[in-house]
């Protein structure tokens, strides 16, 4: 048995069948230098619609390092990740995507922090190339949001591509939530942990899957899943809401017996109004999302269902 250590490099592959083939020649010259290492690549074919899965198998009768994983439809990078790491064995794991916007060279920092004996080992995006404004808006607005209301930090720009060691990815395939996101549970975890810096290329090719209305939504409750912030806010609110229509109707019934009741303040008490049906409403939303995420933890439904394995032993029952 060899004393070399194994790392697992997981990545979800959706519809990225004019990456996976530079995406393996780059992982491959990576392997080549870090000699001192044992790899295994676990490829997650996450229901897509192009050639994806064909050229992964083509790869892996080169190469059997690589393993494929095909699941029965999309579940997208979350259902993707969950699948790599809950078959990987190696003594660390990278979590990296295949549309080579992760570089596969950062790998090699990667592994020098792990030695230096940090378990959780984050890449930190200090540029975005070919990222259009909005995204990049977006970006900053959602780490401003999830740090201010989350009660465990999430480093600003801290991206899912990342090493971890083998302690910290099987705690991570023990939690048993459905609504993940997998850059905050991991720094809810713990352990020693350091981030990398580096640039974001652009796409090596094909489409982006981005879409902002999702995106905005799969923030939106992962916001909620690490923070019961919002819901605290709601009865502050009431209250300090119902302290001023205290006043407020002090100071209406003094000004309606001694002035009379002008009729021109009837729109500002209908505006007061519609305002605070407003409010009312949005928190009404707040908590229908957070009543939508238990209807989905209790339902127990999994975050992934295999179709097939190539290169894996299938899990005992």
């Amino acid at each position: 048995m060899s004393d070399r250590k194994l790392i697992s490099v997981v990545v979800p592959a959706y519809n990225e069948g004019e990456c996976v083939e530079e995406l393996a020649r780059r992982l491959q010259k990576v392997f080549d230098e870090e000699d001192a290492y044992d790899f295994e690549v676990i490829i997650v074919e996450n229901g897509s619609t192009d050639d994806t899965y064909e050229k992964l198998l083509a790869i892996r009768a080169a190469d059997d390092r690589f393993k494929v994983i095909q699941l029965s439809r999309n579940f997208y990078m979350e259902g993707g990740m969950d699948a790599g790491l809950a078959a990987a064995t190696g003594d660390a794991a990278v979590i990296m995507s295949a549309d080579l916007q992760d570089p596969p060279e950062i790998i090699h920092d990667f592994i020098v922090r792990w030695e230096e004996g940090y378990e959780n080992v984050y890449g930190v995006i200090t540029e975005r190339q070919g990222t259009g404004i909005v995204r990049r808006v977006l970006a900053v607005t959602f780490y401003w949001i999830i740090n201010k209301l989350s009660d465990q930090s999430v480093p600003r720009n801290a991206s899912d591509f990342r090493l971890v060691d083998r302690r910290v990815y099987e705690t991570f395939n023990e939690m048993a939530e459905r609504g993940r996101m997998v850059r905050a549970m991991f720094g809810w975890v713990g352990f020693r942990s350091i981030g990398v810096e580096h640039e974001r290329p652009p796409r090596h090719g094909g489409k982006s899957t981005f879409q902002p209305i999702k995106t905005a939504g799969f923030a939106v409750r992962g916001i909620l899943a690490n923070s019961n912030l919002p819901l605290k806010v709601i009865p502050l609110f009431g209250l300090a809401l119902s302290f001023l229509s205290f006043f407020a109707i002090v100071i209406i019934t003094w000004q309606a017996i001694f002035y009379g009741v002008p009729f021109p303040g009837f729109g500002t008490l209908a505006s007061l109004m519609f305002l605070t049906f407003g409010f009312l409403f949005c928190f009404l939303g707040i908590v229908s999302e957070y009543i939508g995420m238990i209807f989905h933890e209790v339902r127990g439904r999994p975050t992934y269902i295999v179709r097939e394995r190539h290169g894996l032993d299938k899990p005992s029952s």
